[in-house]
């Protein structure tokens, strides 16, 4: 994330002195740290992600219709068995995760019920304790809904 940072902004201020800035204020980072970062080769973990996520984005992603197949409307775990059936062996936290990150979100059948709508109107009952519930002795003060 720190190399990210530095990768975004070296452009303007130059890797060495963002890394003196940042050491300065606590943030421990040498020049060739983001080198090493910068010229390291992409994960397994990051790999696996990205063909899962090109995977997933075929389901989620409307085509020049706007029309997405019926396995969009899946949750997370609905898409995990899917995926297994057709032979994509993958962790279930990793198709949660990557759904999350991308906002992808199965339909769910629930509505979602509010049974109070406030009269913005309405009187509200004062505050005759001023929040104060803590007492000295029992029967001192009492409060009702």
């Amino acid at each position: 994330m720190i190399c990210a940072f530095i990768a975004e902004h070296r452009a303007r201020f130059g890797v060495a002195s963002i890394c003196r800035v940042l050491t300065e204020h606590g943030c421990q980072i040498a020049p060739r740290t983001f080198y090493a970062w910068l010229s390291r080769p992409p994960s397994a973990r990051t790999l696996w992600d990205m063909t899962i996520t090109e995977v997933l984005a075929g389901f989620y992603a409307p085509d020049e219709h706007g029309r997405r197949p019926p396995e969009a409307l899946y949750g997370a775990t609905k898409m995990w068995a899917h995926l297994q059936r057709q032979g994509i062996e993958v962790a279930r936290c990793t198709v949660e995760r990557l759904m999350r990150i991308h906002g992808w979100r199965g339909v769910t059948r629930a509505k979602k019920v509010r049974t109070t709508v406030a009269d913005p109107a309405a009187g509200r009952a004062p505050d005759l304790v001023d929040r104060h519930f803590g007492v000295e002795a029992p029967n001192v003060l009492l409060v009702a809904d």
